[in-house]
This record gives C-alpha cells, structure tokens and sequence, in this order.
C-alpha cells in the first residue's frame, strides 16, 4: 500500500499529518470571527426617536460625527475627545474639505443645555451643515 513502510526498504514515511493543521486552522477561525464582532460594537447612545426626512451624504469625504454619551463624553467619530479640544480638531479638518457637514449624535438622557453647549462649539468650528441622528419612531 502507499505510505507504509517494508521491512526492506529503509525510506523515510512520506504523508504529512494534517490534523493538527485542520485543528489550529479551526481555533484561529474562532477567534478571529470573536475579536471581530467585539471590535464593531462602537459607542451606545440611545437616540432619540423622531420622524424626519433623512440628509443626503457625499460620498467623496469620510463622514465626521460628533458624539455625546449619557455619561457627557464627546467623541469626534470613534476618537474620545475633550470639548474645549472639539471646536480647533474641526477647524482643522475642515479647512481642506469642501464638505463642511457634521452628524450629531447624543444619548436622549443628555440635558438640553449640555447639549446645545455642544452645539455651539460646533458651529463655532466652522461647519455649515448639521445634522442630528436620531432613530425613526416605531409604527
């Protein structure tokens, strides 16, 4: 038969073990699908609901969203950032873009006032366009 060995003959057994192989594949397969979707779960804000027309976004420039948790915690997309910081990190990126849009997201516990601080940091930095994310009511 292939692969077994005669008394006579003195070659090396030549078929590989690829058992271990399938099981190491397998064990990589698990944590990567894992680490995966722990990495997409980004930041939990409750939104409020309303029904509103949705805005229109080009496609050309990343989007930048402006975040507020019901913590207070500003974040500029994923990035946590101080609001005195906010105003001059928007400054700078939108001196280059011709887009100057920016969604905001906050958590509906987030006081009015704290929100409209946000707001005027914001608009302070330069941004023509503002829009508010909100999730659409249920029917």
């Amino acid at each position: 038969m292939a692969g077994e060995q005669r008394r006579g003959d003195k070659s090396p057994f030549s078929q590989i073990n690829v058992t271990p192989l399938v099981d190491v594949m397998l064990v990589l397969l698990i944590i990567f699908m894992v680490t995966a979707s722990v990495g997409q779960q980004g930041i939990s804000v409750s939104l409020p609901k309303a029904k509103a027309r949705s805005q229109k976004v080009s496609s050309d420039e990343k989007v930048i969203t402006v975040t507020i948790d019901r913590s207070l915690q500003v974040y500029l997309n994923d990035t946590p950032i101080d609001l005195p910081d906010l105003g001059q990190r928007l400054q700078d990126i939108f001196a280059t873009r011709k887009d100057k849009t920016v969604f905001l997201k906050s958590d509906k516990s987030v006081s009015y006032g704290d929100f409209v601080k946000v707001v005027a940091v914001v608009k302070d930095s330069g941004v023509e366009q503002l829009g508010m994310i909100t999730e659409p009511p249920k029917q």
